[in-house]
């Protein structure tokens, strides 16, 4: 028995309406970190919601006890990413388990961040970590 392919045009119509990941990190709901993340050993882009900039990376040393930096806590975020990316072998998404000092806290929680692999806006491919519940 053969298939038939149908594109998702033909079966639902054109799109209401697109948003592409390029709009996404021109708004900042996006936050492109491939710079970083190739120092770690990504090869394609990759980006971090908004969500999990704000929760796992934002740090203000004036309001927080605990000694730490932006740049460590990116690092932090990409390098676990980078591991659980060894570890997924070749599949298209991970899990990815960090250990952060909430703000206003000194003591490290272990956060669940889930890391897609996708299609990006020119059907190439890109990474996006995101929060648990975020898609």
């Amino acid at each position: 028995m053969g298939y038939v392919m149908l594109n998702l045009s033909e079966m639902f119509g054109e799109p209401i309406h697109v948003y592409s990941r390029t709009q996404a990190l021109e708004d900042g709901v996006l936050i492109d970190v491939s710079k970083i993340a190739k120092e770690a050993g990504f090869r394609i882009p990759v980006a971090l919601t908004h969500a999990v900039w704000a929760d796992c990376v934002v740090w203000v040393e004036e309001e927080e006890k605990a000694i730490q930096d932006e740049v460590g806590r990116l690092w932090d975020v990409v390098f676990m990413s980078a591991l659980a990316a060894q570890r997924a072998n070749q599949e298209g998404s991970a899990q990815v388990l960090l250990m952060r000092v909430p703000r206003g806290g000194v003591r490290p929680q272990v956060v669940k961040l889930n890391m897609v692999v996708g299609a990006g806006d020119t059907q190439d491919p890109v990474i996006t970590i995101m929060q648990q519940g975020e898609d």
